[in-house]
C-alpha cells in the first residue's frame, strides 16, 4: 500500500459550464464543486505520541535546517540530534531545538530509528548506505545518487532490510498534483517549464539533476510507460555545466513529453500542461493552481464543441512537512512511500540519459 500525502485545502474554485454558467466560491473546502476529484487524507494527529520515532537530520545547511524544524514539530517524531561537519552551524540548530549534536553520523546507530539525509549529492550513497546497513529508515534528498549503480545498490539494500527508503521529490506533495489523482487518465502530450534565477546552492550538479528531475519524476509517474526515445538540447551559461536544457521524451505508449528547465532566468516559473482524450489540464506548481478544460455539450462555433472549465487554487501549505509526515507514517504502518527508492532510481536513469545526450552535443 502506498502512502498518500496530507489533506488538500482549497482557497478558491471556479467552475464554468458551456462558457455561460459560473459558480465562484471562496471557502476552505469545496468538495461539491470538484467532482470528479477525490481526496485521500492522511491524519497526522492519529499517530500516538507513545510511538514517537527517534529521528535525526544529517546535514543542516539551508534545506536541512528546515527538515530539523519539521521533525521537531511533529508528534510522531522525537528529534534526537542533528549532524553536520560545520560545528558552528550544527550547534546553532541543536541549541534552537534543545537536542543533541554530533559531527560524525557514525555515532547515531542505536540512537535513532529514521534519518533525513540532506548532504551534497556526491555524498548521498556513502551516507545513505551506512544508515540502511544499520537498519535505519532513510529519507534522502533528490537526486537519489550521482550514478545509477549507486542508486540500484541503495534500493536493493533497503528492500533486503525491509526499510522505508523515500526520495525527496518534494513536488509530489504539491496539492495541485494530488488533486489530479482521479482526473488524469492516459496523457498523450505533456509540456513542462521549470525556470529560475541562478542559485549556487544547486550548482554542484547540472540543471537536469538540479531542476528538470522534478518534472521527469512527475512525468514518469503520470505516463507509467517505458521510455522509447529521447532527444535533447542545452547550453552552458553561468556555471561549468549545462544551465538550460530541453528534452523531448517519447514513450512506448505514444505519449510525448517536452520538458524545459533553466536556472539562468530572470523569473521563477513551474508549470505543466497535459493533454488527454477528454481533457486539457494546466498545473501551476508555484501558485498551487489547477485548471481542467473539457468538451461541453454546446457549440462554440458550428461543429466545434463548447468548453467546460474547472479552476482551483489551493492553500500554499507546507509540502516539506507533508513529505516528512508521510515518511514517518510509512514507517509506522509499513507502507510504500509516495516517492520510493525505485521511483528515484527511475527518474535518475532518465536524467542521466538526458545528461549523456547533452554532453554529446
Amino acid at each position: 500500500m502506498r502512502a498518500l500525502p496530507n489533506p488538500l485545502r482549497i482557497l478558491s474554485c471556479t467552475v464554468t459550464l458551456d462558457v455561460s454558467l459560473i459558480y465562484r466560491c471562496q471557502s476552505e473546502k469545496i468538495p461539491v464543486l470538484l467532482k470528479p476529484i477525490h481526496y485521500t487524507q492522511l491524519n497526522h494527529n492519529k499517530i500516538p505520541i507513545m510511538t514517537k520515532l527517534r529521528t535525526a537530520v544529517i546535514g543542516v545547511g539551508y534545506l536541512g535546517k528546515f527538515h530539523a524544524q519539521k521533525y521537531a514539530s511533529l508528534d510522531a517524531s522525537q528529534l534526537i540530534a542533528v549532524c553536520d561537519t560545520n560545528q558552528e552551524v550544527a550547534k546553532g540548530i541543536a541549541d534552537e531545538h534543545g537536542i543533541g549534536v554530533t559531527h560524525d553520523y557514525h555515532d547515531l546507530p542505536g540512537k535513532v530509528d529514521a534519518v533525513s539525509i540532506v548532504v551534497p549529492t556526491q555524498k548521498h550513497y556513502e551516507v545513505a548506505s551506512f544508515f540502511l546497513q544499520n537498519n535505519i529508515h532513510v529519507l534522502l534528498e533528490k537526486p537519489i545518487t550521482s550514478t545509477v549503480e549507486e542508486a540500484t545498490k541503495l534500493v536493493t539494500l533497503a528492500k533486503a532490510n525491509n526499510l522505508v527508503f523515500q526520495i525527496g521529490h518534494l513536488e509530489r506533495f504539491n496539492p495541485a498534483i494530488i488533486a489530479l489523482e482521479d482526473i488524469l487518465k492516459q496523457p498523450l502530450f505533456i509540456e513542462s517549464h521549470r525556470i529560475a534565477p541562478f542559485n549556487p546552492r544547486g550548482a554542484d550538479v547540472n540543471v537536469v539533476l538540479d531542476l528538470m528531475i522534478h518534472d521527469i519524476d512527475i512525468i514518469l509517474d503520470f505516463v507509467s510507460s517505458p521510455v522509447k526515445h529521447i532527444s535533447t538540447n542545452g547550453v552552458q551559461v553561468l556555471s561549468q555545466d549545462i544551465d538550460i536544457a530541453n528534452a523531448r521524451i517519447e514513450f512506448e505508449s505514444g505519449c510525448v513529453a517536452n520538458v524545459t528547465s533553466s536556472r539562468v532566468s530572470v523569473k521563477s516559473e513551474r508549470k505543466m500542461r497535459l493533454f488527454q482524450q477528454d481533457a486539457y489540464i494546466s498545473i501551476d506548481f508555484q501558485d498551487k493552481k489547477l485548471a481542467v478544460y473539457r468538451k461541453g455539450s454546446g457549440e462554440m462555433f458550428p461543429g466545434i464543441s463548447d468548453v467546460n472549465s474547472e479552476e482551483c487554487t489551493f492553500e500554499q501549505g507546507d509540502a516539506l512537512l507533508s513529505e516528512i509526515s508521510s515518511f514517518l507514517d510509512c514507517i509506522r504502518n509499513n507502507k510504500e512511500p509516495v516517492v520510493s527508492g525505485q521511483a528515484g532510481l527511475r527518474a535518475l536513469e532518465t536524467a542521466i540519459e538526458i545528461t549523456r545526450l547533452l554532453n554529446q552535443q
